[in-house]
């Protein structure tokens, strides 16, 4: 039998110019590359470069809103709503008004 693991305190990932990620479980705060579950607080107006992630991510607003752009559209997720973007496909993640969320990625997120 195992017993639980408790994870005190969360791992700051990135800290940069909007954005903070603190990692809770993933590559960085506990060495599991299947999965990283991590609390996101972006400044209003921040955004983040396209990108073509290898994972998929599953966000939760908690508070604000997080737009996602994807080719053919793009989404604004407002606080109690989850959107969930898929690995391969380009993706752009900005907040026009701020936002606090969790991301669930699978496999784990990394900084590079």
């Amino acid at each position: 039998m195992r017993p639980p693991v408790l994870i005190p305190t969360p791992t700051r990932v990135v800290e940069a110019a909007g954005i903070r990620i603190d990692e809770h479980f993933g590559a960085v705060a506990t060495n599991h590359m299947g999965v990283s579950i991590a609390r996101l607080r972006v400044d209003a107006g921040w955004s983040e470069p396209r990108q073509v992630p290898e994972f998929d991510e599953y966000s939760v607003v908690l508070e604000g809103a997080l737009r996602v752009e994807f080719e053919g559209g793009l989404l604004d997720i407002v606080a109690g709503a989850a959107v969930m973007t898929h690995r391969g496909e380009w993706v752009r993640y900005s907040s026009p008004h701020g936002a606090d969320y969790v991301a669930v990625c699978i496999p784990a997120f990394t900084p590079k």
